[in-house]
């Protein structure tokens, strides 16, 4: 059973870009003629809309045992404490304070974050940044199941 489940889409801005590169790759078919223009816009905007969707489909899951993010899948008994992020912290987290041995699933349109401590001594790995639309939530959660454990 998930505890906690969060999807990283992308905005709708994103999807509305997605057309109008469409539209573009139409555009330079156009000095080739109606068929190129119609292939080339087809292709330019499915090409956009796989990378688009690709990209924002980053995931957050907590169950009983572990935490995935992304490609991570970390147990709930190697992670200790957590806290959520304003945009202002997460900002200098993913900057100036960022540690380069730290997890991040990183989206840029989503201010705000959780930062998570993984305690396991095997791992060298000294936390996991996480964008999150709902960091409190997520760290709560994570804190709950763990207390648990």
């Amino acid at each position: 059973m998930q505890a906690y489940s969060e999807r990283l889409g992308v905005p709708a801005s994103w999807w509305a870009l997605t057309v109008l590169m469409g539209v573009s790759g139409g555009l330079v078919g156009l000095a080739f003629g109606i068929v190129p223009t119609i292939v080339l816009a087809l292709v330019l905007g499915a090409l956009t809309a796989w990378a688009t969707g690709a990209y924002g489909s980053a995931r957050i899951t907590v169950t009983e045992t572990e935490l995935c993010a992304g490609r991570a899948r970390v147990p709930l008994s190697a992670l200790g404490a957590g806290v959520a992020l304003d945009p202002e912290q997460a900002r200098a987290l993913r900057m100036e304070n960022a540690d380069p041995r730290a997890f991040m699933l990183l989206r840029a349109y989503i201010p705000g974050a959780a930062r998570i401590e993984v305690v396991d001594p095997a791992d060298p790995t000294p936390y996991l940044y996480l964008s999150s639309r709902n960091p409190r939530r997520l760290v709560d959660v994570v804190a709950a199941l763990r207390a648990r454990a």
